[in-house]
Protein backbone atom coordinates (compact mmCIF):
# COMPACT_ATOMS: atom_id res chain seq x y z
CA UNK A 1 0.00 0.00 0.00
CA UNK A 2 3.05 2.21 1.12
CA UNK A 3 4.63 1.39 -2.52
CA UNK A 4 1.61 2.28 -3.98
CA UNK A 5 0.85 5.69 -2.44
CA UNK A 6 4.65 6.54 -3.12
CA UNK A 7 4.26 5.55 -6.79
CA UNK A 8 0.86 7.79 -6.91
CA UNK A 9 2.77 10.62 -5.63
CA UNK A 10 5.71 10.42 -7.68
CA UNK A 11 3.36 9.96 -10.33
CA UNK A 12 1.52 13.27 -10.06
CA UNK A 13 4.87 14.75 -9.34
CA UNK A 14 6.50 13.71 -12.66
CA UNK A 15 3.24 14.70 -14.22
CA UNK A 16 3.17 18.48 -12.53
CA UNK A 17 6.78 18.91 -13.69
CA UNK A 18 5.90 17.93 -16.96
CA UNK A 19 2.58 20.30 -17.32
CA UNK A 20 4.69 22.82 -16.08
CA UNK A 21 7.98 22.40 -18.77
CA UNK A 22 4.96 22.02 -21.05
CA UNK A 23 3.57 25.48 -20.44
CA UNK A 24 6.88 26.83 -19.89
CA UNK A 25 8.31 25.72 -23.43
CA UNK A 26 5.14 26.56 -25.03
CA UNK A 27 5.59 30.26 -23.53
CA UNK A 28 8.93 30.67 -24.79
CA UNK A 29 9.10 29.09 -27.82
CA UNK A 30 6.56 26.72 -29.43
CA UNK A 31 3.67 29.81 -29.08
CA UNK A 32 5.85 32.26 -30.32
CA UNK A 33 7.47 30.00 -33.37
CA UNK A 34 3.49 28.91 -34.45
CA UNK A 35 2.65 32.78 -34.55
CA UNK A 36 6.32 33.55 -36.47
CA UNK A 37 5.51 31.17 -38.78
CA UNK A 38 1.60 31.81 -39.37
CA UNK A 39 2.59 36.19 -40.02
CA UNK A 40 5.00 34.83 -42.58
CA UNK A 41 2.62 33.09 -44.67
CA UNK A 42 0.62 35.63 -44.79
CA UNK A 43 4.05 37.11 -46.59
CA UNK A 44 4.53 39.35 -43.76
CA UNK A 45 8.54 40.19 -42.75
CA UNK A 46 10.54 40.83 -39.41
CA UNK A 47 13.18 39.81 -37.56
CA UNK A 48 13.66 36.25 -36.65
CA UNK A 49 12.38 35.54 -32.82
CA UNK A 50 15.20 35.03 -30.27
CA UNK A 51 13.50 33.24 -27.17
CA UNK A 52 12.39 35.48 -24.27
CA UNK A 53 14.26 38.37 -25.01
CA UNK A 54 12.75 39.08 -28.71
CA UNK A 55 14.38 42.25 -30.24
CA UNK A 56 14.50 43.87 -26.60
CA UNK A 57 18.58 44.03 -26.72
CA UNK A 58 19.13 45.31 -29.97
CA UNK A 59 16.54 48.05 -29.79
CA UNK A 60 18.03 48.89 -26.76
CA UNK A 61 21.48 48.73 -27.76
CA UNK A 62 20.47 50.90 -30.82
CA UNK A 63 18.84 53.81 -28.49
CA UNK A 64 21.73 53.85 -26.63
CA UNK A 65 24.10 54.39 -29.54
CA UNK A 66 20.94 57.42 -31.28
CA UNK A 67 21.15 59.07 -27.57
CA UNK A 68 25.19 59.39 -27.12
CA UNK A 69 25.40 62.21 -29.57
CA UNK A 70 22.81 65.58 -30.61
CA UNK A 71 21.84 66.07 -33.70
CA UNK A 72 21.35 69.21 -35.79
CA UNK A 73 18.10 71.30 -35.54
CA UNK A 74 17.29 70.48 -39.34
CA UNK A 75 18.14 66.98 -39.05
CA UNK A 76 15.17 64.76 -39.23
CA UNK A 77 14.53 63.63 -35.48
CA UNK A 78 13.48 59.66 -36.78
CA UNK A 79 17.09 57.98 -36.26
CA UNK A 80 17.60 59.20 -32.69
CA UNK A 81 14.12 58.66 -31.37
CA UNK A 82 13.18 55.61 -33.05
CA UNK A 83 16.47 53.81 -34.77
CA UNK A 84 14.99 50.83 -34.39
CA UNK A 85 11.80 51.22 -35.94
CA UNK A 86 13.79 53.20 -38.60
CA UNK A 87 15.75 50.14 -39.10
CA UNK A 88 13.33 47.92 -39.79
CA UNK A 89 11.07 50.26 -42.25
CA UNK A 90 14.71 50.80 -44.33
CA UNK A 91 15.13 46.83 -44.01
CA UNK A 92 11.53 45.34 -44.89
CA UNK A 93 9.06 47.85 -46.34
CA UNK A 94 6.30 50.20 -44.63
CA UNK A 95 4.88 46.83 -43.27
CA UNK A 96 6.92 44.24 -40.78
CA UNK A 97 7.02 42.71 -37.58
CA UNK A 98 9.39 43.01 -34.24
CA UNK A 99 9.58 41.16 -31.33
CA UNK A 100 8.51 42.61 -27.56
CA UNK A 101 10.33 39.84 -25.47
CA UNK A 102 8.04 36.60 -26.63
CA UNK A 103 5.12 38.95 -28.42
CA UNK A 104 4.93 39.21 -32.31
CA UNK A 105 4.44 43.17 -33.05
CA UNK A 106 3.29 44.40 -36.73
CA UNK A 107 3.97 47.77 -37.75
CA UNK A 108 1.68 49.59 -40.10
CA UNK A 109 1.66 52.64 -41.84
CA UNK A 110 -1.42 52.54 -44.51
CA UNK A 111 -4.00 54.76 -43.46
CA UNK A 112 -7.22 52.90 -44.33
CA UNK A 113 -5.63 49.69 -41.88
CA UNK A 114 -4.80 52.42 -39.17
CA UNK A 115 -8.32 53.87 -39.38
CA UNK A 116 -9.99 50.04 -39.23
CA UNK A 117 -7.58 49.47 -36.03
CA UNK A 118 -9.22 52.41 -34.46
CA UNK A 119 -12.55 52.20 -34.91
CA UNK A 120 -12.44 48.51 -34.33
CA UNK A 121 -12.06 49.09 -30.65
CA UNK A 122 -13.47 45.92 -29.30
CA UNK A 123 -11.45 43.85 -31.94
CA UNK A 124 -7.90 46.09 -31.62
CA UNK A 125 -7.61 46.35 -28.13
CA UNK A 126 -5.43 47.93 -25.59
CA UNK A 127 -2.17 45.57 -24.37
CA UNK A 128 -1.80 44.93 -20.89
CA UNK A 129 -0.11 47.59 -19.51
CA UNK A 130 3.78 46.79 -18.68
CA UNK A 131 3.74 46.00 -14.56
CA UNK A 132 5.92 48.99 -13.76
CA UNK A 133 4.28 51.28 -16.53
CA UNK A 134 1.05 50.68 -13.96
CA UNK A 135 2.65 52.40 -11.26
CA UNK A 136 2.30 55.79 -12.88
CA UNK A 137 -1.18 55.28 -14.24
CA UNK A 138 -4.20 52.71 -16.01
CA UNK A 139 -7.13 54.52 -16.23
CA UNK A 140 -9.73 55.16 -19.19
CA UNK A 141 -6.32 55.51 -20.89
CA UNK A 142 -5.88 51.54 -20.76
CA UNK A 143 -9.11 50.35 -20.12
CA UNK A 144 -11.07 47.72 -22.55
CA UNK A 145 -14.81 46.71 -23.39
CA UNK A 146 -17.81 47.90 -20.88
CA UNK A 147 -15.28 49.32 -18.57
CA UNK A 148 -13.65 51.96 -20.87
CA UNK A 149 -17.07 52.66 -22.34
CA UNK A 150 -18.41 53.32 -18.52
CA UNK A 151 -15.23 54.98 -17.17
CA UNK A 152 -15.31 57.55 -20.40
CA UNK A 153 -19.27 57.77 -19.76
CA UNK A 154 -18.51 59.29 -15.95
CA UNK A 155 -15.69 60.98 -16.93
CA UNK A 156 -16.81 63.24 -20.22
CA UNK A 157 -18.54 65.91 -17.86
CA UNK A 158 -15.41 66.89 -16.44
CA UNK A 159 -14.27 67.42 -20.23
CA UNK A 160 -17.11 69.45 -21.64
CA UNK A 161 -16.29 72.78 -23.00
CA UNK A 162 -18.35 74.78 -21.02
CA UNK A 163 -16.26 72.72 -17.75
CA UNK A 164 -12.43 73.71 -19.42
CA UNK A 165 -13.94 77.81 -19.93
CA UNK A 166 -14.05 77.67 -16.15
CA UNK A 167 -10.71 76.60 -15.76
CA UNK A 168 -9.11 79.71 -18.10
CA UNK A 169 -8.69 81.75 -15.35
CA UNK A 170 -6.44 78.73 -13.69
CA UNK A 171 -4.73 78.93 -16.51
CA UNK A 172 -3.99 82.15 -16.64
CA UNK A 173 -2.66 82.49 -13.20
CA UNK A 174 -0.49 79.65 -13.38
CA UNK A 175 0.96 80.73 -16.65
CA UNK A 176 1.29 84.68 -15.64
CA UNK A 177 3.06 83.32 -12.45
CA UNK A 178 5.86 81.53 -14.41
CA UNK A 179 6.34 84.63 -17.09
CA UNK A 180 6.60 87.06 -13.79
CA UNK A 181 9.47 84.99 -13.13
CA UNK A 182 10.97 85.29 -16.19
CA UNK A 183 10.53 88.85 -16.11
CA UNK A 184 12.98 89.44 -13.44
CA UNK A 185 15.31 87.26 -14.76
CA UNK A 186 14.99 88.93 -17.52
CA UNK A 187 15.01 92.45 -16.27
CA UNK A 188 17.98 91.48 -13.48
CA UNK A 189 20.51 91.21 -16.59
CA UNK A 190 19.14 94.05 -18.32
CA UNK A 191 16.48 93.29 -21.55
CA UNK A 192 17.81 90.04 -22.68
CA UNK A 193 18.79 86.42 -20.67
CA UNK A 194 19.21 82.76 -21.78
CA UNK A 195 16.67 80.52 -19.58
CA UNK A 196 16.05 76.91 -20.00
CA UNK A 197 12.97 76.37 -20.16
CA UNK A 198 12.33 73.29 -19.89
CA UNK A 199 12.56 72.58 -16.57
CA UNK A 200 9.60 75.88 -15.96
CA UNK A 201 7.07 74.61 -18.58
CA UNK A 202 7.28 71.07 -16.75
CA UNK A 203 6.55 72.73 -13.85
CA UNK A 204 3.92 75.42 -14.63
CA UNK A 205 1.94 72.36 -16.45
CA UNK A 206 1.75 70.39 -13.57
CA UNK A 207 1.10 73.59 -10.88
CA UNK A 208 -1.95 73.94 -13.88
CA UNK A 209 -2.75 70.23 -13.82
CA UNK A 210 -2.79 70.70 -9.92
CA UNK A 211 -4.90 73.98 -9.61
CA UNK A 212 -7.72 72.73 -12.67
CA UNK A 213 -7.77 69.02 -11.01
CA UNK A 214 -7.33 69.34 -7.31
CA UNK A 215 -8.48 73.03 -6.46
CA UNK A 216 -7.77 73.91 -2.99
CA UNK A 217 -5.21 70.42 -2.43
CA UNK A 218 -3.22 71.55 -5.46
CA UNK A 219 0.01 71.76 -2.76
CA UNK A 220 -0.22 68.07 -2.67
CA UNK A 221 -0.91 67.33 -6.45
CA UNK A 222 2.71 69.32 -7.00
CA UNK A 223 4.17 66.55 -4.77
CA UNK A 224 2.20 63.89 -6.94
CA UNK A 225 3.76 65.19 -10.31
CA UNK A 226 7.38 65.02 -8.72
CA UNK A 227 7.00 61.39 -7.38
CA UNK A 228 5.22 60.70 -11.11
CA UNK A 229 8.29 62.50 -13.17
CA UNK A 230 10.85 60.52 -11.44
CA UNK A 231 8.83 57.79 -11.92
CA UNK A 232 8.75 57.72 -15.68
CA UNK A 233 12.24 58.18 -15.56
CA UNK A 234 12.87 55.34 -13.71
CA UNK A 235 10.57 52.81 -15.17
CA UNK A 236 12.10 53.97 -18.65
CA UNK A 237 15.50 52.72 -17.49
CA UNK A 238 13.66 49.24 -16.22
CA UNK A 239 12.03 48.60 -19.21
CA UNK A 240 15.52 49.06 -21.12
CA UNK A 241 16.83 46.38 -19.12
CA UNK A 242 13.11 43.87 -20.00
CA UNK A 243 15.36 41.88 -21.71
CA UNK A 244 17.13 40.09 -18.80
CA UNK A 245 13.81 37.91 -17.12
CA UNK A 246 12.55 38.58 -13.67
CA UNK A 247 15.23 41.70 -13.57
CA UNK A 248 11.99 44.12 -12.04
CA UNK A 249 11.54 41.54 -9.28
CA UNK A 250 15.29 42.43 -7.49
CA UNK A 251 15.21 44.01 -4.47
CA UNK A 252 17.90 46.63 -6.19
CA UNK A 253 17.75 50.25 -5.35
CA UNK A 254 16.00 51.47 -8.15
CA UNK A 255 13.40 48.92 -7.88
CA UNK A 256 12.56 49.61 -4.66
CA UNK A 257 12.45 53.05 -5.26
CA UNK A 258 10.22 52.57 -7.69
CA UNK A 259 7.70 51.20 -5.07
CA UNK A 260 8.40 53.31 -2.38
CA UNK A 261 7.18 56.29 -4.85
CA UNK A 262 4.23 54.31 -6.27
CA UNK A 263 2.82 53.82 -2.79
CA UNK A 264 3.28 57.70 -1.55
CA UNK A 265 1.07 58.70 -4.56
CA UNK A 266 -1.64 56.24 -3.84
CA UNK A 267 -1.32 57.19 -0.23
CA UNK A 268 -1.33 61.14 -1.09
CA UNK A 269 -4.33 60.40 -3.62
CA UNK A 270 -6.03 58.24 -1.50
CA UNK A 271 -6.19 61.29 1.71
CA UNK A 272 -7.22 63.47 -1.21
CA UNK A 273 -10.12 61.64 -2.03
CA UNK A 274 -11.36 60.77 0.83
CA UNK A 275 -10.98 64.05 2.35
CA UNK A 276 -13.57 65.20 -0.38
CA UNK A 277 -16.05 62.47 0.05
CA UNK A 278 -16.24 63.65 3.97
CA UNK A 279 -16.83 67.10 2.64
CA UNK A 280 -19.38 65.61 0.73
CA UNK A 281 -21.20 63.45 3.21
CA UNK A 282 -21.00 66.94 5.23
CA UNK A 283 -22.98 68.84 2.79
CA UNK A 284 -20.67 71.47 1.31
CA UNK A 285 -21.33 72.08 -1.76
CA UNK A 286 -19.11 70.17 -4.68
CA UNK A 287 -16.16 71.50 -5.87
CA UNK A 288 -15.69 72.77 -9.50
CA UNK A 289 -12.23 71.39 -10.39
CA UNK A 290 -11.94 68.07 -11.91
CA UNK A 291 -11.88 65.78 -9.18
CA UNK A 292 -14.97 67.90 -7.78
CA UNK A 293 -16.76 67.50 -11.12
CA UNK A 294 -15.52 63.25 -11.48
CA UNK A 295 -16.69 62.31 -7.88
CA UNK A 296 -20.32 64.05 -8.62
CA UNK A 297 -20.95 62.54 -11.89
CA UNK A 298 -19.63 59.10 -10.47
CA UNK A 299 -22.06 59.90 -7.34
CA UNK A 300 -24.78 60.27 -9.92
CA UNK A 301 -24.38 56.72 -11.46
CA UNK A 302 -26.83 54.00 -10.91
CA UNK A 303 -25.92 51.28 -7.84
CA UNK A 304 -22.67 48.67 -9.28
CA UNK A 305 -22.23 51.35 -12.50
CA UNK A 306 -19.83 53.64 -10.87
CA UNK A 307 -16.34 53.61 -9.80
CA UNK A 308 -14.66 52.44 -7.06
CA UNK A 309 -12.33 54.62 -4.78
CA UNK A 310 -8.96 52.96 -6.48
CA UNK A 311 -10.57 53.69 -10.19
CA UNK A 312 -10.92 57.41 -9.25
CA UNK A 313 -7.48 57.60 -7.86
CA UNK A 314 -6.34 55.56 -11.02
CA UNK A 315 -8.22 58.21 -13.27
CA UNK A 316 -6.16 61.28 -11.25
CA UNK A 317 -3.04 59.89 -12.06
CA UNK A 318 -4.06 59.81 -15.50
CA UNK A 319 -5.04 63.12 -15.54
CA UNK A 320 -2.16 64.25 -13.72
CA UNK A 321 0.91 62.42 -16.07
CA UNK A 322 -0.88 62.68 -19.62
CA UNK A 323 -1.83 66.34 -19.04
CA UNK A 324 1.36 67.76 -17.96
CA UNK A 325 2.83 65.29 -20.31
CA UNK A 326 1.49 66.20 -23.04
CA UNK A 327 1.39 69.87 -22.35
CA UNK A 328 4.53 70.80 -21.49
CA UNK A 329 6.33 68.60 -24.23
CA UNK A 330 4.04 70.60 -26.95
CA UNK A 331 4.88 74.10 -25.37
CA UNK A 332 8.76 73.30 -25.07
CA UNK A 333 8.85 72.00 -28.85
CA UNK A 334 6.70 75.06 -29.94
CA UNK A 335 9.05 77.60 -28.22
CA UNK A 336 12.38 75.61 -29.93
CA UNK A 337 10.85 75.61 -33.52
CA UNK A 338 9.64 79.45 -32.78
CA UNK A 339 13.05 80.32 -31.94
CA UNK A 340 14.45 78.54 -35.19
CA UNK A 341 11.43 80.16 -37.79
CA UNK A 342 11.45 83.62 -36.83
CA UNK A 343 8.82 84.18 -39.12
CA UNK A 344 5.96 82.01 -37.64
CA UNK A 345 7.20 83.71 -34.30
CA UNK A 346 6.60 87.12 -35.99
CA UNK A 347 3.33 85.69 -37.51
CA UNK A 348 2.04 84.56 -33.82
CA UNK A 349 2.93 87.21 -31.99
CA UNK A 350 0.79 89.43 -34.21
CA UNK A 351 -2.11 87.75 -34.41
CA UNK A 352 -1.88 87.69 -30.31
CA UNK A 353 -1.68 91.25 -30.77
CA UNK A 354 -4.65 91.87 -33.00
CA UNK A 355 -6.69 89.07 -31.01
CA UNK A 356 -5.99 90.57 -27.25
CA UNK A 357 -4.41 94.00 -27.81
CA UNK A 358 -3.28 94.43 -24.17
CA UNK A 359 -6.33 92.64 -22.83
CA UNK A 360 -5.70 89.65 -20.83
CA UNK A 361 -6.65 86.36 -22.96
CA UNK A 362 -9.83 84.87 -22.46
CA UNK A 363 -11.85 81.62 -23.45
CA UNK A 364 -13.31 83.25 -26.77
CA UNK A 365 -10.12 84.97 -28.45
CA UNK A 366 -7.83 82.02 -27.18
CA UNK A 367 -10.19 80.33 -29.73
CA UNK A 368 -9.95 82.96 -32.77
CA UNK A 369 -5.92 82.15 -32.77
CA UNK A 370 -5.81 80.21 -35.93
CA UNK A 371 -2.29 80.75 -37.00
CA UNK A 372 -1.10 79.71 -33.38
CA UNK A 373 -3.69 76.42 -34.10
CA UNK A 374 -1.92 75.54 -37.25
CA UNK A 375 1.61 75.88 -35.80
CA UNK A 376 0.66 73.62 -32.32
CA UNK A 377 -0.95 71.25 -35.50
CA UNK A 378 2.38 71.53 -37.15
CA UNK A 379 4.61 70.77 -33.96
CA UNK A 380 2.54 67.74 -32.81
CA UNK A 381 2.87 66.53 -36.22
CA UNK A 382 6.88 66.86 -36.05
CA UNK A 383 6.90 66.16 -32.30
CA UNK A 384 4.37 64.06 -31.50
CA UNK A 385 4.40 63.70 -27.52
CA UNK A 386 3.58 59.92 -27.90
CA UNK A 387 5.59 58.01 -30.81
CA UNK A 388 3.45 55.14 -31.40
CA UNK A 389 0.47 53.49 -29.85
CA UNK A 390 -0.40 49.69 -29.62
CA UNK A 391 -3.39 47.29 -29.75
CA UNK A 392 -3.78 43.83 -29.17
CA UNK A 393 -5.50 40.88 -30.86
CA UNK A 394 -7.31 38.22 -28.80
CA UNK A 395 -8.57 35.86 -31.43
CA UNK A 396 -7.98 35.62 -35.64
CA UNK A 397 -9.06 38.93 -37.32
CA UNK A 398 -8.61 40.36 -40.68
CA UNK A 399 -7.16 43.27 -41.07
CA UNK A 400 -7.58 44.69 -44.64
CA UNK A 401 -5.84 42.09 -46.67
CA UNK A 402 -4.08 40.78 -43.77
CA UNK A 403 -5.51 37.45 -41.57
CA UNK A 404 -3.86 37.89 -38.13
CA UNK A 405 -3.77 35.43 -35.27
CA UNK A 406 -5.01 36.01 -31.72
CA UNK A 407 -1.66 36.64 -29.71
CA UNK A 408 -0.19 39.51 -31.61
CA UNK A 409 -0.26 42.93 -31.24
CA UNK A 410 -0.17 45.85 -33.90
CA UNK A 411 2.04 49.01 -33.53
CA UNK A 412 0.88 52.38 -35.00
CA UNK A 413 3.82 54.36 -35.17
CA UNK A 414 3.06 58.33 -34.77
CA UNK A 415 5.89 59.53 -35.43
CA UNK A 416 6.87 57.31 -38.97
CA UNK A 417 3.40 58.13 -40.57
CA UNK A 418 3.38 61.79 -39.44
CA UNK A 419 6.82 62.29 -41.13
CA UNK A 420 6.18 60.10 -44.20
CA UNK A 421 7.15 61.44 -47.51
CA UNK A 422 4.61 59.25 -48.62
CA UNK A 423 1.48 60.73 -47.23
CA UNK A 424 3.06 64.53 -46.68
CA UNK A 425 5.64 65.10 -49.74
CA UNK A 426 9.35 65.66 -49.89
CA UNK A 427 8.89 68.26 -47.07
CA UNK A 428 7.68 66.29 -44.47
CA UNK A 429 10.12 66.55 -42.19
CA UNK A 430 10.21 70.30 -42.70
CA UNK A 431 8.48 72.99 -40.21
CA UNK A 432 5.70 74.31 -42.33
CA UNK A 433 2.27 75.44 -40.50
CA UNK A 434 0.73 76.50 -43.36
CA UNK A 435 0.08 72.92 -43.94
CA UNK A 436 -3.13 73.10 -42.10
CA UNK A 437 -3.72 76.42 -43.23
CA UNK A 438 -7.59 74.43 -44.26
CA UNK A 439 -8.01 72.17 -41.18
CA UNK A 440 -6.66 68.64 -40.72
CA UNK A 441 -8.85 66.97 -43.06
CA UNK A 442 -7.28 68.94 -45.95
CA UNK A 443 -3.82 68.40 -44.60
CA UNK A 444 -4.31 64.79 -44.31
CA UNK A 445 -6.05 64.63 -47.44
CA UNK A 446 -8.88 62.75 -45.19
CA UNK A 447 -6.60 60.22 -44.68
CA UNK A 448 -5.59 58.87 -40.77
CA UNK A 449 -2.01 60.25 -41.19
CA UNK A 450 -1.90 62.47 -37.91
CA UNK A 451 -3.58 61.36 -34.64
CA UNK A 452 -1.11 62.74 -32.00
CA UNK A 453 -4.12 62.18 -29.34
CA UNK A 454 -5.29 59.33 -31.24
CA UNK A 455 -7.99 58.90 -33.71
CA UNK A 456 -11.71 57.80 -33.22
CA UNK A 457 -13.91 56.34 -30.92
CA UNK A 458 -10.89 56.46 -28.24
CA UNK A 459 -9.62 59.98 -29.15
CA UNK A 460 -8.05 61.42 -25.92
CA UNK A 461 -10.44 63.05 -23.97
CA UNK A 462 -8.09 65.99 -22.75
CA UNK A 463 -6.85 67.34 -26.14
CA UNK A 464 -9.24 70.43 -25.76
CA UNK A 465 -8.06 70.84 -22.40
CA UNK A 466 -4.27 71.13 -23.44
CA UNK A 467 -4.78 72.88 -26.44
CA UNK A 468 -6.09 75.74 -24.24
CA UNK A 469 -3.95 75.65 -21.42
CA UNK A 470 -0.87 75.70 -24.58
CA UNK A 471 -2.43 78.68 -26.60
CA UNK A 472 -2.77 80.82 -23.07
CA UNK A 473 0.67 80.12 -21.89
CA UNK A 474 2.07 80.67 -25.42
CA UNK A 475 -0.35 83.74 -25.72
CA UNK A 476 1.30 85.44 -22.62
CA UNK A 477 4.69 84.09 -23.43
CA UNK A 478 4.72 85.90 -27.18
CA UNK A 479 3.12 89.19 -25.77
CA UNK A 480 5.95 89.94 -23.34
CA UNK A 481 9.34 88.54 -25.10
CA UNK A 482 10.67 87.21 -28.09
CA UNK A 483 12.25 83.96 -28.59
CA UNK A 484 16.20 82.85 -29.79
CA UNK A 485 17.89 80.05 -29.36
CA UNK A 486 20.88 80.36 -27.23
CA UNK A 487 24.20 79.30 -28.75
CA UNK A 488 24.72 76.94 -25.98
CA UNK A 489 21.34 74.86 -26.74
CA UNK A 490 21.94 71.59 -27.59
CA UNK A 491 19.35 69.55 -30.02
CA UNK A 492 19.20 65.86 -28.35
CA UNK A 493 15.14 64.65 -28.05
CA UNK A 494 14.74 61.16 -26.48
CA UNK A 495 12.05 59.40 -25.22
CA UNK A 496 10.40 59.24 -21.87
CA UNK A 497 6.87 57.72 -22.44
CA UNK A 498 7.09 60.98 -24.41
CA UNK A 499 9.44 63.19 -26.36
CA UNK A 500 11.44 65.55 -24.34
CA UNK A 501 14.30 67.52 -25.00
CA UNK A 502 17.87 65.12 -23.50
CA UNK A 503 19.57 68.53 -22.44
CA UNK A 504 16.82 70.73 -21.82
CA UNK A 505 15.56 73.90 -24.14
CA UNK A 506 18.38 76.83 -23.69
CA UNK A 507 16.56 79.79 -25.09
CA UNK A 508 17.05 83.75 -25.06
CA UNK A 509 14.28 85.37 -23.71
CA UNK A 510 14.57 89.31 -25.26
CA UNK A 511 11.99 91.67 -23.02
CA UNK A 512 9.60 93.22 -25.60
Amino acid sequence: MEISAASVTVSVAIAVVSWWVWRTLNWVWFKPKTLESYLRRQGLVGTPYTPLAGDSKRTFNMSMEARSKPINLTDDIIPRVLPFSLHMLKTYGRTFFTWRGHIPVITIMDPEQIKEVFNKIYDFQKPHTFPLGRLIATGLFSYDGDKWANHRRIINPAFHLEKIKNMVPAFHQTCSEVIGEWDKLVSDKGSSCEVDVWPWLMSMTADVISRTAFGSSYKEGQRIFELQAELAQLITLSVQTAFIPGYRFLPTKRNRRIKAAAREIQIILSGIINKRLRAREAGEAPSNDLLGILLESNLGQAKGNGMSTEDVMEECKLFYFAGQETTSVLLVWTMVLLSQHQDWQARAREEVKQVFGDKEPDTEGLNQLKVMTMIFYEVLRLYPPVNQLTRAIHKEMKLGDLTLPGGVQISLPILLVQRDTELWGKDAAEFKPERFQEGISKATKSQVSFFPFGWGPRICIGQNFALLEAKMAMALILHRFSLELSPSYVHAPYTVFTIHPQFGAHLILHKL
